[in-house]
């Protein structure tokens, strides 16, 4: 766990935190450009910029701000197209690090505003040193007086109220240092990391998710989603059953056929969250996934990032996946076109290629038998395939918003798949809903 750092609260004091920030890094560069240019190398803002002790900073101070900073790296970092830099990626990559917690006596104040004066008549007993810091909020230990143990989340202060300002700062000072390109639009992207930052802050729309879900999967004994607790629960805290698991990335002394069911498993959850919920949690961190040895049990954790997709929508990625199991390029032209994925002035060479890259992603469907994630170079390929697709910057767009958390979900699976040295028979798993 890091070290407790009171978070900044007010608009002027994030905004502060963000300028002296950029200040920091501006007098770096002007150092080491100057002693570049003496030396006769030349003067490379960016790569001046992206010396290791400026990432560490930018990573450090913009952790410290939590929320918007945090939230932002995970939608830049959600594979859209490849077109990030790697530096900007290793970056935002460190920017998803365990973030740091509040200071006690910061702590107690968001307790008494949410739960009152009388706040620790709640419990028997509940432990101020959080088990888990993240990007909005921190988690707590409590126990009821018939001796239930709770999981008990408290948002850090000023996160919602700060949602506007820290996205357009933090946007600010990344284009400043031109680590966007400036043939990116990202506005949609802007607008939906203020959407969904809004949306995970409210911890009561979170606790309606975890209800829906826990009221799903109710029949499905391969998984667990800890029920919530109404009357604990405000807009910034969320009471939780404490389920005790493993983390998923930690199961590599398991059985292999047991590795591979765990994997199998969330496929199809993602299956169903596509096809027969219309709703699904967007964010594939490992962290959210844990496992339970005894029950053989997967435990779904955080559903602040999920989301409802239209029936439209969910029907044409049916058509999406039917038509990439089946190599059928014009399906696939014709399914990605009714999810939005082109505009009007696309070239067809660029078609052709977002075509290739959805056709290699489908790979996994096409396979009569058992996928080797462990073996496969298909993780690889498809990032290859988008870094060639980004170099053809004059087409550069951005795709669908839905479009980029149902990439990151698939992408994650993939990637916790390979942990796992999965083999699973996706095609098996897709074939009831064709």
């Amino acid at each position: 766990m890091a070290v407790p750092r009171s978070i900044p609260t007010s608009r002027l004091s994030r905004f502060a935190k963000l300028g002296s920030l950029a200040s920091g890094v501006a007098a770096n560069i002007l150092i080491d450009g100057t002693k570049s240019a003496l030396s006769g190398n030349g003067w490379d803002n960016k790569s001046l910029l992206l010396q290791p002790k400026n990432i560490e900073k930018l990573a450090t101070e913009l952790a410290h701000l939590r929320g918007a900073a945090m939230k932002l790296g995970q939608l830049l970092s959600m594979d859209a197209g490849e077109l990030l830099s790697p530096e900007l990626t290793k970056l935002l990559a460190l920017l998803r690090s365990d973030a740091n917690p509040m200071p006690h006596k910061q702590l107690i104040a968001v307790l008494k505003q949410q739960w009152g004066n009388n706040w620790l008549e709640r419990f028997s007993h509940i432990e101020l040193r959080p088990f888990a810091a993240a990007s909005i909020g921190q988690v707590h230990l409590a126990y009821q007086e018939n001796g239930e143990k709770l999981a008990i989340k408290i948002q850090y202060p000023g996160i919602a109220k700060s949602v506007e300002s820290d996205v357009d700062n933090v946007i600010s000072l990344l284009n400043i240092a031109r680590l966007i390109p400036k043939e990116l639009d990202i506005k949609p992207l802007v607008s939906e990391a203020k959407a969904q930052l809004l949306a995970e802050a409210d911890y009561a729309l979170e606790a309606h998710f975890i209800t829906k879900y826990h009221y799903l999967l109710s029949e499905d004994k391969r998984f667990i989603v800890p029920k919530a607790y109404t009357e604990h629960n405000t807009k910034q805290i969320l009471a939780m059953q404490y389920v005790k698991a493993s983390p998923i990335e930690a199961l590599n002394d398991l059985a292999q056929n047991e590795q591979n069911q765990v994997a199998a498993a969330l496929v199809d959850l993602f299956f169903k969250e596509m096809f027969e919920f219309k709703l699904i949690q967007t964010d594939p961190n490992f962290a959210n996934f844990h496992y339970q040895r005894e029950s053989k049990k997967i435990v779904l954790f955080d559903f602040g990032a999920t989301r409802e997709i239209s029936m439209q929508l969910s029907q044409a990625y049916l058509s999406l996946f039917k038509a990439g199991s089946e190599n059928n390029r014009e399906g696939v032209l014709a399914a990605a076109t009714q999810i939005g994925y082109f505009e009007d002035d696309i070239v067809d060479s660029y078609k052709n290629h977002v075509i290739d890259l959805f056709l290699m992603a489908c790979e996994p469907l096409r396979v009569d038998g058992y996928f080797d994630f462990k073996n496969s170079t298909l993780a690889n390929n498809i990032k290859n395939a988008g870094l060639e697709l980004s170099a053809q910057s004059q087409q550069w767009h951005t795709p669908p918003v839905d479009a980029l958390f149902i990439h990151r979900k698939l992408a994650g699976l993939y990637l916790i798949a390979a942990k796992l040295n999965a083999k699973i028979n996706i095609k098996a798993l897709f074939k009831p809903y064709i």
